[in-house]
């Protein structure tokens, strides 16, 4: 199946802000949500849906249902592997290297696996237990397993009533869905994991953003897919709202916090929620990229590095993790740790890394794909 290298580019810039985001450097605050009100984690998991429901959709027209459902079940393995590589380098080397100097930084990023080894590994493998900066696979395997369920239903009865439920959901969430079904949890079952080591993100309010880009991707499938067009007053309204969701990012009083430290309008846009508002602005920022982005990709020079990245986005990230967790474990979370020069050397040892596992990532999958060697025909007299 032919790829998009506009996709894979995305992606990659979406793991480079990623890694800007969570490497404690003097960019980390001026780079975290650079487009507004939105994160590259929100542009990930859209990305990745959209990919996902192109792809998978294509195998249940050619292959059926069953296949599809398989090839979701494999790539959900591969992340669950992936998870728990990256949880024991992290119980392991992190844990001892953040011990051994005594970082404050790991011990708060470890704390329950620290007064808990045992549950804390058991928990974290059954993903119930999830350490900050390794949440998002888990809520991704969520996904994975639920797809191929809700694709094989739109694709026989439509998106319609898919997409009503998951806005139900999501509504459900924002009034504490989530914190209502722990309480049962531990109610009935004793579960002494406290719900703050359970994942920042609320699974049940990201799942919507899931299946939108599942649905905008399956619909590219389709006999009679057209190119996403906007009537003219849309466009004019969203960039109006794009550009002035930017203004208040980095020219507002308050940077990051679009309220200060009103915490209940804070919610509108809460990342972890994905509040109402912050939906309004990623799909803002949506429509003008779908109106101009193909433009201004053909005007610039094909970025192979960022492809290379968002092509091999699942090693990469892991990688970026390794990365994060190191600096943290050597440094602490402090952003001025280091001289300038000393973040600029970081930065581009960090991104020299990445996109060599980018490259060996595809040479690997070439070789894969390659036929094997055919044998030898032995000589006749």
């Amino acid at each position: 199946m032919k790829r998009y290298w506009e996709i894979d580019a995305l992606r990659g810039l979406m793991l480079l802000l990623m890694t800007l985001t969570h490497l404690p450097t003097r960019l980390t605050d001026p780079l975290g949500q650079p487009f507004g009100f939105v994160s590259a984690a929100e542009g990930f998991v859209l990305l990745s849906a959209f990919v996902s429901g192109l792809v998978y959709s294509r195998v249940s027209y050619n292959q059926g249902v069953d296949s599809m459902r398989r090839a979701f079940w494999r790539r959900a393995l591969k992340v669950y592997l992936s998870q728990a590589a990256t949880l024991l380098f992290l119980f392991t080397i992190i844990s001892a290297v953040g011990q051994r100097i005594d970082q404050p930084a790991v011990k708060n990023l470890l704390s329950f696996y620290l007064a808990n080894p045992r549950e804390g590994f058991l928990y974290s493998l059954l993903l119930i237990y999830e350490p900050a900066l390794l949440d998002i696979l888990p809520m991704y395997i969520f996904f994975m397993l639920l797809s191929p369920w809700v694709l094989a239903f739109a694709l026989r009865h439509g998106w319609t009533g898919v997409m009503v439920a998951s806005a139900a959901l999501w509504g459900l969430a924002q009034l504490g869905l989530s914190e209502w079904l722990y309480g049962l949890v531990v109610r009935f079952t004793g579960l002494d994991v406290p719900f703050h080591e359970m994942g920042a993100f609320n699974a049940f309010a990201w799942q919507f953003l899931w299946f939108a880009g599942l649905w905008m991707g399956a619909s590219r499938n389709s006999p009679d897919a057209r190119p996403f067009r906007f009537p003219p007053w849309v466009l004019a309204i969203a960039t109006a709202l794009a550009l002035y969701g930017f203004h208040w990012r980095h020219f507002g009083i308050h940077g990051q916090a679009p309220f200060g430290g009103d915490v209940e309008r804070n919610l509108l846009f809460d990342k972890w929620q994905l509040g109402p508002l912050r939906i309004v602005n990623l799909v803002v920022l949506g429509i003008v990229a779908t109106q101009w982005g193909p433009a201004f990709m053909r005007r610039i020079p094909r970025l192979h590095w960022l492809e290379a990245m968002g092509c091999a986005s699942l090693p990469v990230f892991c990688a970026h993790l390794v990365a994060v967790l190191l600096v943290l474990a050597i440094y602490g979370d402090s952003q001025t740790a280091r001289p300038w020069w000393g973040d600029a050397l970081l930065l581009a040892v960090v991104f020299s890394g990445l996109y060599a596992v980018a490259r060996v990532s595809q040479w690997l999958d070439e070789r894969k794909k390659k036929p094997p060697a055919p044998l030898a025909q032995p000589l006749r007299d």
